[in-house]
């Protein structure tokens, strides 16, 4: 897919945002401008990462302030948003919706002509090690199998922005590289929600959340040492 993106454009744009759910603040005036290409959310779990990845594609709407992503209003924007935003979840079993791995794919291209989903799911199949599983039950895939099928399901959308919440977690180091790989290579932004600090580490931009709030954003060695600082 080729970039949209250009250089030195504000992707997202999180304006004095807060996030309440039954009276408990969960995120609390966080504001940031995201124009890397790669992204990294870290912080203790409870922190308020995840809450802040679901704002991006409209799965949770802002109690207070406004987010803008891509030009949208996530709020007013919902349906063009879902368009442009693909979102990998931390289990993939939440994800996988159809028995076989070529009728997940094929569901992603919903509405397009036989023939060329079809093709796109022969491609994708083998694009991503599973041309030997495509009639299999998905249901019989190992871990890390399924979560490369969670990912290639959104990737088949060519969305401009990929949102990745703890997509590693659940998988062996081995997996853990070939998802975080897969996910740093694409011409997409991509902001990935992570407790692996190698692969934060690797991202052009970290943001360090805790008790709701932005304690730290920008380079990454600098925010992950400021993590490390504050457990202690």
């Amino acid at each position: 897919m080729a970039s949209t993106r250009e250089a030195g454009v504000v992707d997202i744009a999180v304006d004095a945002v807060g996030v309440v759910f039954d009276g408990r603040p969960v995120l609390r005036d966080v504001s940031l401008s995201l124009a890397a290409q790669t992204i990294a959310v870290i912080g203790a779990n409870g922190s308020g990462k995840s809450t802040f990845a679901r704002l991006l594609n409209g799965l949770i709407a802002p109690s207070a302030g406004e987010v803008r992503v891509h030009g949208l209003d996530t709020t007013r924007d919902r349906a063009a948003l879902r368009r442009r935003v693909g979102f990998v979840f931390t289990n993939p079993d939440a994800q996988i919706l159809m028995p076989t791995p070529a009728e997940d794919l094929a569901l992603s291209l919903r509405g397009r002509p036989t023939s060329e989903v079809s093709e796109r799911v022969r491609e994708t199949l083998a694009a991503h090690g599973l041309a030997g599983h495509a009639d299999i039950p998905a249901a019989s895939l190992s871990g890390g199998q399924k979560q490369m099928l969670a990912l290639a399901s959104v990737l088949i959308t060519e969305p401009r922005l990929i949102v990745a919440d703890e997509p590693t977690t659940l998988l062996d180091l081995r997996n853990s590289r070939r998802i975080g790989d897969l996910l740093l290579a694409q011409q997409a932004q991509v902001v990935v929600v992570t407790h692996d600090l190698d692969l934060a580490a690797r991202c052009e931009m970290a943001v360090l959340f805790d008790e709701g709030r932005v304690t730290a954003s920008g380079e990454p060695s600098a925010v992950i040492a400021a993590y490390r600082r504050a457990c202690g």
